[in-house]
């Protein structure tokens, strides 16, 4: 699947970030529009929780992916086909009704000289995914952040998730998974890795 692929900027945003005392009162306007009384005790310490809880879920804005991917490894004793980590637990946030997205990502990639820490890709998975997102989106995102730092000879992601925008509001069908896909390079234009991807990401 081809995506837009939307880059935003990583530094200076501290300059048109509003104030934590602006950021609380927005949950206390927001609290007196679904009708509750911001001002009783169980909800005077919830603001600032809000704050709080948004720093760290949308905690991506922060970080680059490039800043993660910067160290590689040559020594690989000739090692040339496909490394893939799956399973790599997320959550983020519906960019048009800012509920969960919860979900697994799936990325392999075919090293053309260099390869990554392993831990590095589950946090580029992490950094896309502390964002407002669409599925679609982040999918394309994780497979350009490894292709433009790694280079390497292709890049493939798959993503499954359950969205509860469908799931606790409009349609509500729990329980559906959304799988997006992006595949570059030998992934994209040899049917046999793409294949062989797959197989790997369903083997238990």
């Amino acid at each position: 699947m081809d995506a837009i692929v939307k880059n935003f900027p990583q530094t200076n945003r501290d300059s048109d970030r509003p104030s934590q005392q602006e950021a609380e009162e927005a949950v206390r306007v927001l609290l007196r529009w679904a009708g509750d009384d911001p001002t009783r005790e169980g909800l005077l310490e919830t603001p600032a929780r809000v704050v709080k809880s948004y720093r760290e879920l949308f905690s991506g804005y922060d970080m680059a992916a490039e800043d993660v991917l910067g160290r590689t490894f040559e020594e690989v004793a000739g090692y040339d086909d496909m490394v893939l980590v799956k399973d790599i637990p997320f959550y983020s946030h519906c960019e048009h009704h800012m509920v969960p997205i919860i979900g697994k990502a799936h990325v392999a990639y075919m090293p053309d000289g260099r390869v990554l820490g392993l831990s590095k890709i589950a946090r580029v998975v992490e950094i896309y995914g502390r964002r407002l997102q669409t599925q679609e989106t982040m999918t394309a995102q994780i497979a350009r952040a490894i292709d433009d730092t790694l280079h390497p000879r292709g890049v493939a992601v798959l993503i499954e998730a359950e969205h509860m925008c469908m799931a606790m509001r409009g349609v509500q069908k729990q329980g559906s998974t959304t799988l997006t896909t992006t595949f570059t390079g030998t992934f994209k234009t040899e049917p046999a890795d793409q294949a062989r991807f797959m197989t790997m990401v369903r083997s238990r």
